[in-house]
């Protein structure tokens, strides 16, 4: 059994290079100190004076900033410690948030689309009047991240990702005027192939085809020349940072969004991206779960919207859109369904963590259930507390992951976190299948999620995300009840990981839990 997976890799890859400078900043550390000893010995308790001083200066603005402490101490240790290297890892990867210049491409197009959004105030009014607890995450949502809540959209849930393919390639077939997709990673292989066919004869008949896709997330699993072969048969291409020679290289942003729109019409997101582990044509960790949603309605508006975002972003050397309104269609569709949908995104452009206040808002309001299904549980202390909390209120908390781990460090970290989950009464799940790739909440047979932010902080600190909330809806009971089912494919770990832990293992996962927030 081959034992990688495509984002497995693309994550490895960018670990090694992170680990790489890690070194050059030690060797430098380490140099620092033969320099004093030999070199610099008459000056080295100024020469150490001043670096210390800068370093506490340093330490003193990462205290008291908005930061999560979870985010703040691993940094706090590192530049008190080693003031050279961990000086110099901060200024390089702990900088969240991009350049100026790419801050200042997104708040410029964000200026131009947001205000293209309906506010739904009498939706959201509705929904606040029929389920005041999802009501008041809808509003935190369009407060915060300026996506509102709908209705009349239709939404059908797939319980694994190659259900969702082939509503996707259906679906593309009958497209009239324009595609766009959007995903963190393309293998250029067979499931991929299945689509650019599609795709290819949609642009024959005059449909335009946008497709946009990670760099970092795709490396190495589609050739350098991919871009000139898709606008070579009329597919319009763009990348996201780009790898380059340089510290881009290491810049923590990463689009990992996943959303495909058709038409303004139909709009399809979810945790799966386009190569074949997915859909379970390869088996790098057995079976592989996804999931994802197809949305028909008003509310594919937001994804369209979200699409545009980081099209337009993306580059200050493209030509970018100037009319918008050809893409965001007033329909007469009338939805089947009942029920509030409400796409969104999350940004590290802005100092607003949307993915993680929606999970740890859903928590504290859930009374009789909260469950999650997660690839990655690496989580702040501000949802362990949540979490906990609410299982100590007599909450039915439940979290599956992967029974099989893609990537062997982040799995030992995210089972570090069990032991303060379970001691608090929270049930942990691990899908014996294989590699559950998931990214789903559901609480209380009233409100859930679907979409790609992970409980890591990749994707809750770092990342560009979307998710959709939905309340009230026949989705939610399809959730509930996918991961219901998935619980009885699993071994629950809740007593194993109660007690039992050797002191070894204890200072090895304090270790690794004081960092995994540099991950």
């Amino acid at each position: 059994m081959k034992q990688d997976t495509l984002e497995g890799r693309a994550r490895s890859k960018n670990g090694v290079k992170r680990l790489c400078f890690s070194v050059f900043c030690i060797l430098l550390e380490a140099a620092f100190i033969v320099m004093m000893i030999t070199k610099l010995n008459e000056y080295a308790e100024i020469v150490n004076l001043i670096t210390r001083l800068f370093a506490g200066v340093l330490v003193l603005a990462l205290y008291a900033s908005d930061k999560t402490s979870s985010m703040k101490m691993p940094w706090v240790i590192l530049i008190l410690i080693f003031p050279i290297m961990g000086v110099a890892l901060y200024l390089l990867i702990g900088l969240n948030g991009g350049t100026r210049k790419m801050r200042e491409r997104y708040a410029d197009i964000d200026r131009k689309l947001l205000p293209l959004l309906p506010d739904n105030v009498a939706c959201l009014e509705k929904m606040n009047a029929k389920i005041p607890k999802a009501g008041n995450i809808s509003a935190y949502i369009q407060r915060n991240a300026h996506y509102p809540v709908y209705q009349n959209t239709d939404v059908t849930y797939y319980d694994a990702a190659e259900k969702g393919l082939d509503a996707q390639l259906e679906d593309l077939s009958k497209a009239e005027k324009f595609i766009f997709m959007e995903y963190h990673a393309i293998e250029d292989d067979k499931a991929w192939k299945k689509i650019q066919n599609v795709l290819e004869e949609r642009v024959k008949a005059g449909v335009e085809v946008r497709v946009f896709y990670d760099d970092m997330g795709s490396i190495g699993f589609i050739n350098t020349d991919f871009v000139k072969k898709l606008e070579f048969v009329g597919i319009h291409c763009r990348v996201f940072n780009p790898f380059m020679p340089g510290l881009n290289v290491f810049l923590n942003n990463r689009d990992h969004r996943k959303i495909t729109v058709i038409d303004g019409k139909i709009g399809f997101t979810g945790g799966y991206n386009l190569a074949n582990e997915y859909f379970n044509y390869t088996h790098p960790y057995g079976q592989w779960k996804d999931t994802g949603i197809r949305l028909e309605g008003d509310a594919v508006r937001s994804l369209t919207i979200t699409f545009l975002e980081m099209w337009n972003a993306v580059s200050m050397k493209d030509i970018n859109d100037t009319d918008f309104d050809q893409y965001l269609v007033k329909s007469d569709y009338q939805a089947a369904q009942e029920g509030f949908i409400q796409p969104y995104a999350d940004s590290p452009m802005d100092d607003e963590q949307v993915g993680e206040e929606v999970y740890i808002s859903m928590i504290n309001k859930a009374e009789r259930y909260c469950w999650f299904m997660t690839p990655y549980l690496i989580i702040t202390d501000e949802m362990t507390h949540a979490l906990c909390l609410a299982a100590k209120r007599g909450v039915d908390v439940r979290i599956i992951t992967p029974g099989m781990p893609d990537k062997k460090l982040i799995y030992s970290i995210t089972r570090s976190f069990y032991h303060g989950l379970v001691k608090n009464g929270v049930r942990i799940y691990e899908w014996t299948p294989g590699f559950c790739h998931a990214k789903m909440s559901v609480a209380d047979d009233c409100m859930a999620t679907c979409g790609t932010i992970n409980l890591d902080y990749r994707s809750l600190y770092h990342h560009f995300e979307n998710g959709c909330f939905m309340a009230d809806s026949q989705t939610v009971l399809d959730i509930r009840d996918d991961l219901g089912a998935t619980m009885n494919e699993c071994r629950e770990v809740t007593e194993k990981y109660r007690t039992g832990r050797s002191a070894y293992l204890r200072l090895g996962q304090l270790f690794m839990r004081l960092f995994a927030g540099l991950l």
